[in-house]
């Protein structure tokens, strides 16, 4: 073998390894994104186990704010339906159709002195208040995966392996405008 073949095959083997850290570079960033997707799926469902015994103890109290159950019911029932379609979207309206329901339900309890002092009512309260701390760390968490990725795939020359092997871009778990307004308190005591 001449030096100029030499020179050839060793650019091409480098190249060739150069491509292998970049596609598996890759695969590490798009099984990130599934697993967070996976940490949120857990807490979600935990919540969505929890949220019927909530609104059940909730009845045994609040003879009339059926309303206000029903539209967790309602945002439950829709969460529960993106989560096993993981439709990013989706989750991203149920959620915050769910968050204000219990905002506000939270928000009646408190004309309700008995239910407040339920033990039951107290445990639920503070459990569902936990997943929902975990929810949005997991979704801060899901979102800088997903950023990563989809930089990645988008950079020079990790585009050119991204392109040839398939690799899409993900959906960032985004909410609407509502969810991210403050919340006026004074209206959820009227």
């Amino acid at each position: 073998m001449d030096v100029s073949t030499l020179v050839i095959v060793a650019v091409l083997c480098i190249v060739l390894v150069y491509g292998v850290f970049i596609y598996n570079n890759l695969v590490q960033l798009k099984h990130n994104v599934s697993k967070a997707w996976a940490n949120i799926d857990v807490l979600l469902k935990q919540r969505h186990d929890e949220l019927p015994k909530l609104v059940e103890t909730c009845k045994q109290y609040m003879h009339y704010e059926k309303d206000a159950l029903e539209a967790i019911i309602k945002a439950r029932s829709a969460v529960s339906t993106a989560r096993q379609d993981s439709d990013i979207k989706s989750l991203g309206v149920a959620e915050t159709q769910l968050r204000l329901g219990l905002g506000n339900l939270f928000a009646l309890a408190e004309s309700y002195p008995e239910l407040k002092a339920s033990e039951s009512f107290q445990y639920l309260q503070s459990r569902i208040t936990g997943l929902e701390q975990g929810i949005a760390d997991r979704r801060e968490f899901y979102n800088e995966s997903t950023n990563l990725s989809n930089i990645r795939i988008e950079q020079f020359p990790d585009v050119l392996v991204a392109r040839k092997m398939g690799f899409k871009a993900f959906d960032l778990l985004e909410f609407s405008e509502v969810e991210k307004t403050d919340i006026d308190m004074n209206m959820l005591f009227r």
